[in-house]
């Protein structure tokens, strides 16, 4: 493979850095396999640099494409968002870490907003005496003291919502990354 070519794949690797090694090896072979490829095909190297684009531009597509194989929050998706971003450029300033973290705290909130009036609830029914009991309400229209009970469904209600809100920006950060990576289409044959 000519000196160029392993330089192209060198800074592509460097890019990919962020994510795992077992998936970044298997984006480099894809590349190199590619290159080979497009030489036995008599195309000068020079032509193959062109046709992939910048490596920093290539190495943004496979993030978006690993980021939009997957629908569901995981820890390590959130690391490769953030590897993404530091690829993406100025629109991903605010856009990506706007999301980023406006999808887990939803989520979480509308997971924890139904559980902690539920131990309310039952604090409530079954006289329990829990400490900071008192702390949890829920406030409408200035008015704090609502019954456990109707506190309880107007929590499962708004935990629905940002429950689904924190979805709906998982999707959109999803959805962004994949408008953004469209240079992988490039390197087809």
């Amino acid at each position: 493979m000519e000196k160029i070519l392993t330089e192209y794949l060198e800074k592509m690797e460097k890019h990919l850095k962020p994510i795992a090694v077992a998936e970044r090896s298997d984006i480099i072979r894809e590349i190199k396999s590619e290159m080979q490829e497009l030489q036995r095909a008599r195309i000068p190297a020079e032509q193959i640099i062109e046709r992939l684009g910048s490596p920093k531009d290539l190495a943004k597509s496979y993030l978006g494409g690993l980021l939009s194989k997957e629908s569901g929050f995981s820890w390590n998706r959130l690391l490769a968002v953030c590897a993404f971003y530091s690829l993406v450029g100025f629109s991903g300033l605010f856009i990506i870490p706007c999301l980023a973290i406006i999808a887990p705290v939803f989520i979480a909130c509308g997971v924890a907003v139904p559980i902690l009036a539920a131990i309310k609830m039952a604090d409530y029914i079954f006289n329990l005496g829990l400490p900071y009991m008192e702390n949890i309400h829920v406030v409408l229209g200035g008015i704090e003291e609502l019954n456990p009970v109707v506190e309880f469904i107007i929590s499962c209600l708004a935990g629905i919502l940002l429950y689904w809100a924190g979805r709906g920006a998982w999707k959109l950060l999803l959805s962004y990354c994949k408008k953004v990576s469209r240079a992988k289409s490039s390197l087809s044959i």
